[in-house]
């Protein structure tokens, strides 16, 4: 013992303790730290795997989400690009009910077009801060409500509010809104997703076309004439579909680029940067014969072919977007094979090239369906036609990536998407002028004039602007 004297005095003993005893309580402390570590261990192991059964549940949830929501969007593009037609396919009894000329008839088309194109460039923008659920939302049931009216109208001025305006405001708000989403949502499989999306297009023309020629064929059952029927299905089924995307969407995180980062462009900004290259603008009026191209082949082809064949209806819809777009479909998988190829290879300016031939060539075959003396060589005509102008869409937008830097590359899109859409909105209303003047054979003519200045203006951005424009990336 160790006797030790306080200031009172007063004494403490403290007990000497072994080496053997200090050996004891060290061991006896390691031992419970021990088993404190192991029960810290256990408990972290526990949690980290019902985390990550967590994060399995939550994946598992995703994986299914997104083909849910892949699956919505393809029934509303179905109708976006379906219902565009319906109006293209009943024209004929339209313009019989309304009594009005052939440009008045394409002006409702081109009222349409124009305030799409105005529209798809704010909704881009509005991507940015709105939320995009709602936006699609929002753009279905405008353009459905829209097309379900145009059913009641009684008169072309009507007609172009309702299928025109109305119609033309919500479809520009879809597409923006939901092209991120696919985007965000199948960050390592785009491609399949934008490829299976882009098939309702085609189904959608085809089929609302085949159905809207038929019930335009119907006569008219108590006071309403059967081209009203189509506004009514369509329009009626696109409004229920609003209904189901609003409850099923979920809200999603805002992510706009490949690294997560989000990067806020100015559209004066993108603007400036655009205009400042000869070759950006050049794309912008190139894609202008483009939409001239396709809204004026779209509105009168089945007109075209009712007038100069006596197809019916349903028939003349049919055929007008059937042979071409079967073209289009193998021309746009060639030739954005074989550009890719090349592009591969080093050839920097393949893309300006393959646009360049595809308008170059679809020319010839303009004439021969405009001339055709039978339905079988039209027919030819329009796949052909259908077929070089899928060679030249797989190249022009992807054109405008080679001139403009990633930065401005979404809002360059929404500026050349407006710049083209106003451009070629007053095809369908020069076309109905000249049908009434000379004759739809001319007015389709009209389109090879489209095709020979965007050869002209391509090879003059290939020859003098491509190489101060390039931008590797």
């Amino acid at each position: 013992m160790i006797a030790l004297r306080t200031r009172r005095g007063s004494c403490v003993f403290l007990r000497e303790f072994s080496r053997a005893g200090l050996h004891t309580a060290a061991l006896c402390a390691c031992a419970v730290q021990k088993k404190r570590s192991l029960f810290f261990e256990f408990e972290t192991r526990t949690l980290n795997k019902q985390k990550k059964a967590d994060m399995r549940r939550l994946e598992s949830h995703d994986n299914i989400y997104k083909w849910v929501l892949l699956s919505m969007l393809w029934v509303a593009y179905f109708l976006h690009q379906g219902t565009r037609q319906i109006y293209n396919a009943v024209l004929p009894q339209i313009q019989g009910d309304f009594q009005v000329d052939s440009a008045s008839m394409g002006f409702v088309a081109t009222s349409f077009s124009f305030t799409y194109g105005i529209t798809v460039l704010f909704a881009g923008l509005a991507s940015d801060f709105l939320r995009r659920k709602w936006m699609i939302v929002f753009g279905v049931l405008t353009f459905c409500a829209g097309i379900f009216i145009s059913g009641f109208v009684s008169s072309i001025g009507l007609m172009m509010l309702t299928y025109g305006i109305l119609n033309g405001l919500g479809q520009g708000c879809y597409y923006p809104p939901a092209s991120s989403l696919l985007g965000q949502h199948f960050e390592n499989m785009r491609s399949t997703a934008f490829s299976i999306h882009q098939t309702a297009q085609y189904l959608g023309i085809i089929i609302c076309s085949c159905v809207a020629g038929f019930l335009g064929d119907l006569p008219s059952e108590g006071g309403y004439s059967g081209w009203r029927l189509p506004f009514f299905l369509f329009g009626g089924i696109g409004i229920i579909w609003a209904v189901v995307l609003a409850f099923v969407m979920r809200y999603s995180r805002k992510t706009h680029t490949d690294d997560g980062q989000v990067i806020k462009v100015s559209l004066k900004e993108a603007a400036l940067v655009m205009f400042k290259k000869p070759s950006a603008v050049i794309l912008g009026l190139v894609f202008g014969m483009n939409v001239f191209i396709d809204v004026g082949y779209k509105t009168w082809m089945p007109t075209f072919l009712h007038d100069t064949f006596g197809m019916d209806m349903a028939q003349s819809a049919v055929n007008a977007v059937l042979w071409s777009y079967i073209g289009a479909f193998i021309g746009i998988m060639l030739g954005s094979r074989i550009t890719d190829k090349l592009a591969i290879l080093g050839r920097r300016t393949v893309r300006f090239e393959t646009t360049m031939v595809g308008f170059l060539l679809t020319a010839p075959f303009v004439y021969i369906m405009a001339d055709a003396a039978s339905p079988c060589v039209c027919f030819v005509g329009l796949f052909f036609f259908g077929f070089f102008r899928g060679v030249y869409d797989s190249s022009l937008f992807a054109s405008l990536f080679d001139v403009i830097s990633p930065r401005y590359r979404a809002t360059g899109m929404g500026i050349m998407l407006c710049f083209g859409f106003i451009i070629g909105s007053i095809s369908s209303t020069i076309l109905g002028w000249m049908r009434d003047e000379f004759g739809m054979k001319y007015g389709l003519m009209t389109l090879i004039l489209c095709c020979v200045a965007a050869v002209v203006l391509l090879y003059a951005a290939k020859k003098f602007f491509f190489d101060r424009d390039y931008e590797p990336a």
